[in-house]
């Protein structure tokens, strides 16, 4: 069994930081679990590590895809399982890090046997969502509730996978048991839970930076490469605040306060979907913080000397 190290928690809980230290700690090397991070070209709102400040540490499925394309949950585990395996191999340890909790639940445990997308379906329910704002959310609703209850309102994309298979299959979601999970190995997961308060101060800050730091400028430059704007890295956020700047529709603070409540909202959801897994390890700490560090360098060690 090949050993596998996982670091969750809600966005600025300092994954990206104690994934450094720990990869210097156990020669590891790190691997993307972040939606967003996969693609090229967006790094100030995605809080990318530059490549000059990865401290030489190898990381595997950042900067993958351009803008156009995109993975599923699906299509990420499968990519990722691959990674893992070619990383195993070399007798090295891979160090999984990322808040996207879905991918991270798609690698590990695996997803249920679905029918592929439908391309036509999608585009009529990607229209009726256009001309009809909330519509999706409403149907979803009806057909499964318990899923609707999941998915946000505003998540256009989750929501369209949500109502095509429900209509595909007329049925609700196939259950776990169908799933394939990863095996050939032993898994540890950490996550960082620092006081909310806290954080709430930290996405704040971050925020500010993030705008001070050229995220208008990045945006720009993308547009000017040819993007639209409608690819779907833009709906993240920050990115859909800073594109409503540009296009004159809000100032510059208002995009600022609007994507400091949203990015809050989002923390709390990605803390409320990790609390759920009982497997992980919890630190209540950012994970550049001495205690984040020794705790998660104490519990490898003995985790790795019981393999």
């Amino acid at each position: 069994m090949f050993p596998l190290i996982a670091i969750a928690g809600p966005t600025g809980s300092g994954k990206t930081a104690l994934a450094l230290f720990l990869a210097r700690q156990f020669d590891a090397e790190i691997v993307n679990c972040d939606s967003l991070q996969l693609y090229r070209g967006f790094n100030i709102g995605t809080a990318k590590t530059p490549p000059d400040k990865r401290q030489g540490i190898p990381h595997h499925l950042f900067d993958v895809l351009s803008a156009e394309s995109g993975y599923s949950a699906g299509e990420y585990s499968r990519v990722a399982r691959e990674v893992l395996a070619e990383i195993s191999s070399r007798g090295r340890l891979p160090l999984l890090v990322g808040g996207t909790g879905f991918y991270l639940r798609s690698l590990l445990v695996g997803l249920p046997s679905l029918p592929p997308k439908n391309e036509s379906l999608r585009r009529r329910l990607a229209e009726r969502e256009l001309h009809r704002p909330g519509s999706l959310h409403k149907i979803l609703s009806r057909l499964d509730p318990e899923c609707a209850v999941r998915i946000h309102a505003n998540d256009t994309q989750k929501l369209i996978r949500a109502v095509e298979l429900r209509l595909l299959t007329l049925a609700p979601r196939p259950t776990s048991e169908s799933a394939t999970p990863l095996i050939g190995y032993r898994i540890l997961t950490i996550g960082l839970d620092p006081e909310p308060i806290q954080l709430r101060e930290r996405l704040e800050s971050r925020t500010r930076e993030m705008f001070a730091a050229g995220l208008l400028d990045e945006v720009r430059g993308l547009l000017a490469h040819g993007l639209s704007g409608d690819e779907k890295p833009f709906e993240a956020l920050g990115y859909r605040q800073a594109l409503q700047v540009l296009r004159g529709a809000c100032t510059i603070e208002q995009a600022i306060e609007s994507t400091i409540t949203a990015t809050r909202q989002y923390a709390k959801r990605q803390r409320t979907w990790f609390r759920r897994d009982p497997s992980i390890q919890w630190v209540r700490s950012f994970g550049e913080q001495a205690v984040a560090c020794n705790f998660a360098t104490a519990l490898i060690e003995d985790w790795l000397a019981k393999s």
